[in-house]
């Protein structure tokens, strides 16, 4: 791959259970926040797909993004897919943003519209993502992906699994007397 025409990309990551074990013991908040400022390493598909956070704040996060060559399918431009791991990614980080120290939280379903292509010449690329509820169990989330004009390439929404700590409490009439 690449080796035709001299074209080639080298990626480089830390070790992702570093960084896990630490947001365990951080709230959602202030390890994206950690992030951000360079104190703890970006996730590996943040480093694979060349994107990075902008901005973080509680309930609110935003993705900038380049595209690339190295971005494009078969037929000239950007895959589908990096609008929705984008997407996927500001949505889940805005929950996260709302979630105590040892909550994690997965992907349970997201819907994507793509709107127009995205090429080289689209420039810049942000993508906002916005908590919408963020329940005991469940979270919805929204994500707008847009140029530095404000043109919007794609929206999305997704619907998140949270987990929490499971805390030991003793119930009437166990122990404790």
């Amino acid at each position: 791959m690449g080796e035709k025409d001299g074209r080639t990309r080298t990626v480089t990551w830390e070790d992702p259970t570093a960084g896990a074990e630490v947001a365990k013991e951080m709230s959602g908040l202030e390890y994206l926040r950690a992030i951000l400022r360079g104190e703890q390493p970006a996730a590996p598909m943040a480093e694979l797909l060349g994107f990075g956070f902008v901005e973080v704040e509680e309930g609110r996060v935003v993705f900038e993004c380049m595209p690339a060559e190295y971005h494009y399918n078969p037929i000239g431009a950007a895959h589908g897919g990096l609008a929705c791991t984008l997407a996927d990614s500001a949505m889940g980080c805005a929950v996260h943003t709302m979630l105590p120290a040892g909550a994690g939280y997965t992907t349970l379903e997201i819907k994507t519209n793509l709107l127009r292509p995205i090429m080289t010449e689209s420039g810049r690329l942000l993508c906002e993502g916005r908590a919408i509820h963020v329940g005991g169990r469940v979270a919805t989330a929204e994500a707008r992906l847009t140029d530095e004009a404000g043109k919007l390439y794609a929206h999305a929404t997704t619907t998140c699994m949270i987990f929490r700590r499971e805390t030991k409490e003793l119930a009437v009439g166990e122990g404790g007397r």
